[in-house]
Formats: structure tokens, sequence, C-alpha cells
């Protein structure tokens, strides 16, 4: 009999606001340890703004996030990055004029060592073998798909327990969508759970284990990924099937 998953993450009826608009409402879901949990939804449903008080971006004005255990809502950001979470933000935020490598040796920051960062560095080219090429191009000409990887890769470096990624597909063409895609199902094979933010619900929902449905700031269904593809709702409202 396979040992049980251990929960790694676990978000218990948090609120969050800016300013006056709450922009949460009591959200609850939880991530196993070797898991890919999706958060699916229209734009302005919450999904990013999930992603940013997991990271310590925004600080929920109430509710639990735990880490294996630990509560981390409210820490700054470098100390949950050290945790082993890792955000790979809506937009990529690549450093343009900083090369691919100067770039992946930023995601080091946080290592312990050097040589834990140079490792660290090494992997992310096996995984990514086009920005080993482009190691010394800088970032800002790099195209649409290879800036993606790179901000993938730069959150990599720390080898992170868990990968937060929002939005990886926006921008993209179909065909740079499923490398995407195909990439992410590497990174999770190779041992790396993963909460993924996607307006793209048909490739969210095809990779994942579970998912949620955000709809304006409260999560409304939660399943198994599989069974939300067939539910008549999620595939009228983001798979743009028509319910009969």
């Amino acid at each position: 009999m396979g040992k049980a998953k251990s929960m790694l993450l676990t978000v218990d009826n948090i609120n969050v606001y800016y300013g006056s608009v709450q922009a949460l409402r009591n959200v609850s879901f939880h991530v196993s340890r070797g898991e890919i949990v999706s958060l699916v939804g229209a734009n302005g449903a919450g999904k990013s703004t999930t992603l940013r008080a997991l990271s310590g971006v925004l600080r929920p004005a109430s509710g639990r996030i735990l880490h294996e255990g630990a509560p981390i809502a409210g820490l700054p950001p470098h100390r949950i990055v050290r945790r082993g979470l890792s955000h790979v933000p809506e937009g990529r935020g690549v450093f343009a004029n900083m090369s691919v490598l100067e770039n992946l040796e930023m995601g080091g920051y946080a290592r312990a060592s050097g040589k834990e960062t140079a490792e660290g560095i090494a992997r992310v080219f096996e995984l990514f073998p086009r920005l080993a090429e482009r190691r010394d191009q800088n970032a800002g000409t790099l195209s649409g798909g290879e800036q993606q990887m790179l901000a993938i890769g730069r959150a990599l470096v720390r080898r992170p327990g868990l990968l937060l990624l929002d939005e990886p597909s926006m921008g993209l063409s179909p065909l740079l969508v499923r490398e995407i895609f195909r990439m992410i199902g590497e990174i999770h094979r190779a041992g790396t759970t993963i909460l993924l933010v996607e307006q793209n619900a048909c490739m969210a929902l095809s990779v994942a284990d579970r998912a949620y449905v955000l709809e304006a700031g409260e999560i409304t269904l939660e399943g198994r990924a599989s069974d939300l593809r067939e539910d008549p709702k999620v595939r009228a409202a983001y798979l743009g099937d028509a319910v009969e």
C-alpha cells in the first residue's frame, strides 16, 4: 500500500483586501506533497492575489496559511523563499538588461552557498537547454516563451519544495503553451510540488491532480481535475462548451 501524501500547504479562511476592496473571501484549500493543484477562474477572480498572499507580497487580514504545519502568513517574502516556496509572478519579471546566466544567479540569492547556486543553475540548463544556449544573451532579447522559461528557471535555482506558477501561458502562442506545460510536467516528475494559477483552464486541468475554481474572490468548486473538466458549469464558463 502506498504511503499517504503529507500536507505541504494549508490555506484556511484567508481574507485579503486592497484598501477597502475585499479581493479574497474566506478562501480555503490545500496542497499535498507531490501534487499539481490548479486554481482556475476568470480575470479578476483572485487567483494572482492568492499567490501573492502565499509568497508574502500581501498580508491576509485574517485566516491562516500553514507551510508544513508552520504559520507563514505575514512573513516577509525572503523568509518564505528560504522555507522552500518560490513564486513565478505573472508577467515573468526577468531583468531585461542582464544576461540569462546573471538572471539565474539572482535566483540563487537565498541559497546557502555559491556551490548550491551553481548546481541549481546546472540543473536548470539541463531542464531548459535553450537557456543554456543563450546563457550570455540579454534576457530582454529573448522571445516570450524563452523569458517564461527563464522566469521558471530562476525560481527553480533555489530547489523549492513548492513552486507557485502565475499564468505561465499568458501571451504565448499555442505551440509555446504546449511546450511550457510539457516542461511543467517534467518539473513535477522531478519532484517539485506545483500550485498553478492559470486562465487557460483546459491546459491547467489537463496537468493537475486537483483543482479549485475561484469566482469573485471565493472558491465555488473543487475536486479532481479530471472531474472538473467534465463539469457542465466549468465547461461552459472556462472550456468554451455550451450547456444543453
